[in-house]
């Protein structure tokens, strides 16, 4: 099974893990409006990066209406997908999910943290193509917005032109360059570095100690091919991600061992 070719003028939900008033959102919000005039936008009250495919179930939701066809909720991006769908878009489905335009690059195992991925993932998991854009940034510069402003529409209209599997969601990283030098578009594996190699540890005014994850990463870019080295060249890369984490190999390998 596939997703169908993208229609014209398509309902189109957009959502973020950097929360409803996040510069990103305007960004995103600019580029979905180069593909239709059919725009949702169902985001978190606050941000809520590096929530993972988080859902809450411990406390109620509340979505407060904004203007015509925009909302926030008070939960993770997950939920504010699962609403928009199921609850403030019932009978009336999107078409297509956005979700972003992150703050910062999500690249290698970011997707597996990222409230970005996870807000698209749960799009897929409902039936609706998804996919998630982020603006790679390095901390000490400004951010170029422009980059994911000027070339985001294109990308998501030619990414669909291409079916994808129904447990399929894109993955788009815009590279921490000026639009001018960006170098062109990579089709891209993921990566690898790991958030957490930089653990700080320190000290509150009572002298308790504490931990801090820091922004520190042990990244390989010097593999051709994966999301981080094109982005690293200059290039945005797009990387498709399967929601079924299922191994093939190990899976057929098991099947030897416990023979139906």
């Amino acid at each position: 099974m596939t997703f169908p070719p993208f229609k014209t003028n398509p309902r189109i939900l957009l959502s973020n893990d950097d929360g409803i008033t996040a510069h990103g959102l305007v960004v995103l919000e600019r580029i979905a409006r180069q593909l239709s005039d059919d725009i949702w936008v169902v985001a978190p009250s606050v941000e809520r990066s590096g929530a993972g495919h988080s859902l809450t179930i411990h406390d109620p939701l509340r979505p407060v209406k904004i203007s015509e066809k925009r909302y926030s909720i008070s939960g993770t991006p997950t939920d504010c997908v699962m609403v928009a769908i199921n609850h403030i878009m019932h009978g009336n489905p999107p078409d297509l999910v956005l979700s972003g335009v992150n703050h910062g690059g999500n690249l290698g195992e970011d997707v597996h943290y990222s409230g970005t991925v996870a807000a698209a993932m749960e799009g897929v998991l409902l039936g609706v193509p998804s996919i998630a854009l982020s603006q790679v940034w390095d901390h000490e510069k400004d951010i170029h917005w422009e980059t994911a402003e000027k070339f985001g529409a294109d990308v998501i209209r030619k990414v669909c032109t291409v079916s994808w599997g129904k447990n399929v969601l894109i993955n788009i990283n815009f590279p921490d360059v000026m639009p001018d030098a960006v170098k062109g578009v990579i089709p891209a594996t993921q990566g690898k570095h790991k958030l957490g190699d930089d653990l700080l540890l320190r000290h509150d005014p009572r002298g308790r100690p504490y931990l801090w994850i820091g922004e520190k990463r042990m990244s390989d870019s010097a593999r051709d091919g994966t999301d981080l080295r094109a982005c690293d060249d200059g290039f945005i890369a797009v990387t498709p991600l399967n929601v079924d984490l299922t191994h093939g190999p190990t899976m057929a390998a098991l099947g030897k061992v416990f023979p139906a």
